[in-house]
């Protein structure tokens, strides 16, 4: 019994934007960087300087809309019980 799915475009962003943030993250531990704080720097200000270039990480982060990111924030925090 096949049965088709049917993916809303947002689920695609939603879980690209996680990989690219989780992959940013990741880059900024590695160089030393508390990542947190620099992509909340990031966030908040709007200043790519916040995101290293290394392993092109900046442009990764740069092609994310900012608001997105916040939205797909939100709704990992609302998923959890706080």
């Amino acid at each position: 019994m096949d049965m088709t799915k049917i993916y809303e475009v947002s689920e695609f962003n939603d879980a690209l934007t996680k990989d690219i943030l989780k992959e940013v993250y990741d880059i900024l531990k590695d160089r030393g960087y508390n990542p947190i704080n620099q992509i909340i720097g990031y966030i908040m200000s709007g200043d790519p300087g916040y995101i290293t270039s290394y392993k092109d990480a900046r442009n990764k982060m740069l092609s994310l809309e900012r608001s997105k990111i916040i939205e797909v924030l939100l709704k990992e925090l609302i998923k959890c019980d706080i």
